[in-house]
């Protein structure tokens, strides 16, 4: 569906919007870039200073652990220093809570609710983790009742490098300062992109315009160019080499036409008459030969002494006018096709006339109905009879031997337009002639010129109607529609 919409856009279209999106897919790029390198610059920065208030607190416990003498002391002996612990948070603005390499805690003031609910120390597993890392440090990224903060878990060493310790430090990021300083930067973005789209839209126009005019041209050109015309040659200047190129092709083109097209009315004009007389004189053939027949068995029985000439003289004569009657009807069946007169169109009941057509057929063979009383609509009330006699003999023709024939006629008006339907009870229409069906002079029938279908098609089309067919083994239907203004 996609590439049929995009095939039905014309060229200078598919440019413009080709640029359009090109400049529009390009600004979507640098933004979603920049908000990421942004964000990638955020996580570094905060990262940067989470490890240097981590450095600096270390370097505070370890003045306030020295001074106090708090190495290698019962965890009750730190309680006695809490207030130099609590004076840290005020002097670096932090929060922070030290464990003893057991996990139990030494000072609190600030925890995950994780730890609180192991009883306000460090899982075992998490403190062997932290304590066997070449670094002696972990980071975690925490969503709290707070909200979402990063922590580190880092070892505190003495002077010797023995572990004493494990440091908690959460670290909050101010993230209001950064969100206003990317929105601010995407605002500026936003306003030179928005004037970058308006340039682009401006450019794509005009070039678009540029690049199809030759096109543009050369389409109007190929639309007009027919086989039955007089087709013009396209003259531009100051065309780019492959427009040049393809005009260069389409004048040798139309040259090559105009003599197929000369060639090509000739060959059908001896075509159709070729194809005419054969059939004139196959048709006429037909009755000339049981004519011979007849005359040469009436020399062989003929004599003048016979009390029966005069009776064998009738039945001579009498067979031979029908033949001439056969032979009349062949050449009055091609000149109907040929001098097909113009509808008269008269604005008859249709329904009334179709009935009154079907009257000459059996009422045990054609079955009639109709959705209304009554439709009225223009048409031409002698032709309309031969489509209808014509189908109708064409589906009780088309009935195998022996079996009864059936052809049902039913009329069915619609808003805009009306139906006809013939269905038959016949062998149907094989595969391989279908194509052939309105053909003139085609026939599958030992009888006939296969006129009679080429003429009812002649006449629907007259009338601006349409005929068409359905087949299968168990018959053929056919449809007429008809206009009903």
């Amino acid at each position: 569906m996609k590439i049929e919409l995009l095939r039905r856009i014309s060229l200078r279209t598919q440019i413009f919007i080709s640029m359009i999106l090109l400049v529009l897919l390009t600004c979507l790029l640098i933004l979603v870039a920049t908000f990421f390198q942004y964000q990638n610059e955020s996580i570094d920065y905060n990262l940067f200073r989470l490890t240097r208030k981590e450095s600096q607190l270390k370097k505070q416990i370890d003045y306030l652990v020295e001074k106090n003498d708090l190495l290698r002391k019962k965890d009750s002996v730190w309680a006695h220093f809490k207030e130099e612990f609590s004076a840290v948070i005020k002097i670096h603005k932090v929060n922070y809570s030290v464990f003893n390499l057991e996990g139990q805690p030494l000072f609190t003031s600030f925890l995950p609710l994780k730890i609180i609910a192991n009883d306000y120390a460090l899982e075992a597993e998490f403190l062997k983790s932290i304590l066997t890392k070449s670094d002696g440090r972990v980071l975690e990224k925490n969503n709290d009742e707070i909200g979402k903060f990063q922590s580190s878990y880092s070892v505190l060493n003495d002077n010797f490098g023995n572990p004493y310790g494990v440091l908690f430090f959460p670290y909050f990021e101010d993230v209001s300062f950064s969100e206003n300083e990317l929105n601010t930067f995407l605002q500026s973005l936003y306003q030179i992109y928005l004037l970058m789209l308006v340039v682009a839209i401006i450019l794509a126009y005009f070039i678009s315009k540029y690049i199809s005019r030759s096109l543009e041209t050369f389409r109007k050109k190929i639309d007009q160019t027919g086989l039955l015309k007089e087709n013009e040659k396209i003259q531009l200047k100051n065309t780019p080499r492959d427009i040049a190129s393809l005009i260069n092709s389409y004048n040798k083109m139309i040259d090559e036409l105009e003599k197929s097209a000369t060639l090509l009315a000739r060959t059908q004009r001896e075509q159709a008459w070729q194809e005419m007389a054969k059939q004139v004189a196959h048709e006429i053939k037909n009755p000339l030969t049981p004519m011979r027949l007849t005359v040469q068995n009436f020399q062989r029985r003929f004599s003048d002494d016979d009390p029966d000439n005069t009776e064998k003289i009738d039945e001579f004569s009498q067979i031979l006018l029908e033949q001439i009657d056969t032979m009349s009807d062949v050449a009055n069946a091609f000149s109907d096709f040929a001098t097909l007169h113009k509808p008269k169109l008269v604005k008859s009941d249709l329904v009334e006339i179709t009935r009154r057509s079907l009257e000459i057929f059996d009422e045990d063979i054609v079955e009639f109905n109709t959705s209304n009383d009554e439709i009225r609509l223009l048409f031409d009330r002698t032709q309309w009879i031969r489509v209808t006699t014509n189908i109708v003999q064409n589906g009780i023709q088309a009935v195998q031997n022996g079996q009864r024939a059936k052809v049902k006629v039913f009329i069915k008006k619609g808003q805009k337009n009306v139906k006809i339907y013939f269905v038959d009870n016949g062998t149907g229409i094989p595969l391989s002639i279908q194509s052939k069906v309105f053909e003139p002079k085609f026939t599958t029938k030992t009888k006939g010129m296969g006129l009679g279908l080429g003429i009812v098609k002649n006449i629907v089309d007259s009338h601006k109607g349409k005929i068409e067919y359905t087949t299968g083994d168990n018959g053929t239907t056919f449809v007429v529609t008809l206009k009903l203004q």
